[in-house]
């Protein structure tokens, strides 16, 4: 079962998408399969700049079961691959009250792994509840919509 990407559901949940950015990530030996075997999970990851560097924390890629040699730590930190100019955009947005740098994404691109980093602003409570009651709605008139197209189909 090869994962084709993984995603954070949790981020979209608590938090506004500002901005996006595509970074690249330094894994060491046996990282890459198992991420490849989908092992990974990156609910509580998040970035941070530090020192001129991107860093990624808490994202949990599990050991490979097969891997002999170096089996790095699962919840390790990793460093982030950013061109300059993004990494100081970054610190800067960072650095605004209520703003967190969050890994929404992990995918394969050109066979290599990209995490999508979100500029995320911190949701209340009530949107959150905004968001529940629009997507019921949704819900709802699609629903309807469905109901109506099923019974005026045949005429």
């Amino acid at each position: 079962m090869a994962a084709e990407s993984i995603v954070n559901r949790k981020a979209l949940r608590d938090y506004h998408v500002l901005e996006r950015y595509e970074a690249g990530i330094e894994l060491k030996g046996s990282e890459v399969k198992s991420v490849r075997a989908g092992k990974a999970n990156i609910s509580d990851a998040f970035a941070r700049i530090e020192n001129g560097e991107a860093f990624l924390y808490n994202a949990d890629i599990q050991p490979y079961e097969k891997a002999s040699l170096e089996v790095p730590p699962p919840k390790r930190v990793r460093k982030l691959l950013l061109h300059r100019q993004e990494i100081d955009k970054l610190y800067g947005e960072s650095q605004v009250k209520g703003r967190a740098l969050v890994a929404l994404k992990l995918y394969w691109k050109n066979g290599k792994l990209k995490a999508e980093l979100g500029v995320g602003q911190g949701k209340l409570a009530r949107d959150k509840r905004s968001d529940l009651k629009k997507r019921a709605i949704d819900r709802e008139t699609a629903r309807e919509v469905a109901r109506f197209n099923r019974k005026h189909a045949g005429t």
